[in-house]
């Protein structure tokens, strides 16, 4: 037997909880015409009726009469009195502002850097976004359907794809034109940025982005391996990031020289192969055989035998660095007196190494 209703009301706070559809066991209620429906601070409550909405009530308490759900008189007829049971669907939407919600990038959003390092940035970040239901009917239809809870969590992986995929877009545009330090230090405007792009994508789903806060923006500490592994590099780079890795471990040893990794790297031109294969990929075997010559003769310009001073000028690195690399046994040199001499032949083994 049908289930009469006289009183249509959710009394729960929807802590996380966006919809809930009343009475949730059966889907749909038989509705007395004069009904008490009451709806809560922070709450709407719209009818449906075959996929089609009757009406959408705000918070108060209201009496379900034909004048004030007019759309009823077509189901209902002229034949039936004023208390006619009417099936419906009634779902409660919560118009609170959801949040302190978390957002992450699960891998890092490739930036140019160009001039520093390897000719790209990686750059990973956290924060903390809120949004509202807007137009509770829309969020219903579109993104509910007939669910009879509908949580947070339902809706949140969704959102997040939106609003990396605008932070993403936002700091293409803006590296474009601004240093990677810069950007980590604009998190305040990439933050507005990404809420100005992202609102359009939120009205589509009936809902609104109320804030969108960067609370950290950094490098990522990817090794080689981790970028081949994202599709970012070919065989030759990726095995030039592995000599520079190498020489970054060693570094981080107690007698070696740190910071020699990324001066090394920024001197063998790594960041120059990252650029061309972000732009197209690597160039052909052919072109790179016609660059050859012009290698060969760079590097025949090295002395014979250089002070450390002018290894770490070829090595685009401090003298420190590399009187450290000496110091650990990393690169050969022959001590005169208080003074150190390196053979070119001692350097491209250290190269190799």
């Amino acid at each position: 037997m049908a289930r009469i209703f006289d009183v249509i009301e959710y009394r729960n706070e929807m802590v996380d909880e966006i919809v809930h559809r009343f009475p949730d066991d059966t889907g749909i209620g038989d509705y007395r015409i004069g009904s008490q429906l009451i709806v809560r601070d922070g709450q709407s409550a719209v009818f449906f009726r075959n996929g089609q909405a009757l009406d959408t009530f705000g918070p108060g308490m209201h009496t379900l009469v034909t004048a004030n759900v007019p759309k009823l008189i077509d189901f209902i007829g002229k034949a039936f009195n004023d208390r006619t049971p009417f099936p419906a669907e009634v779902y409660f939407v919560s118009l609170k502002e959801f949040a302190n919600k978390k957002w992450g990038t699960p891998q890092p959003i490739i930036v140019r850097n160009p001039g520093m390092g390897l000719g790209v940035a990686l750059l990973q970040g956290f924060g903390t976004y809120s949004y509202q239901v807007s137009d509770p009917q829309l969020f219903v239809t579109n993104i509910v359907g007939k669910q009879a809870i509908f949580r947070t969590t339902e809706i949140e992986e969704r959102v997040r794809t939106v609003l990396l995929s605008k932070l993403q877009d936002l700091l293409g545009e803006t590296g474009a034109k601004k240093s990677v330090l810069e950007l980590i230090g604009l998190t305040e405007e990439l933050g507005a940025g990404v809420r100005a792009k992202a609102q359009d994508d939120f009205a589509a789903l009936g809902l609104t982005l109320k804030t969108f806060y960067i609370g950290n923006l950094k490098p990522s500490d990817k090794s080689a391996q981790e970028l081949r592994d994202m599709g970012m590099l070919d065989m030759n780079v990726y095995t030039q990031l592995q000599a520079a890795d190498a020489m970054r471990d060693a570094a981080n040893n107690q007698s070696g020289g740190a910071g020699l990794t990324a001066g090394i790297g920024a001197g063998m031109g790594i960041g120059n192969l990252m650029g061309q294969a972000l732009q197209g990929g690597m160039q052909q075997p052919q072109q790179q055989q016609q660059q050859a010559p012009a290698a060969g003769a760079a590097a025949a310009g090295i002395p014979e035998v250089m002070t450390p001073s002018e290894a770490a000028g070829i090595l685009r690195v401090s003298e420190e660095d590399v009187i450290a690399a000496i110091t650990a046994g990393d690169l050969k040199a022959k001590k005169l007196g208080n003074a150190y001499r390196i053979s070119k032949s001692a350097l491209d083994e250290f190269l190799k190494s």
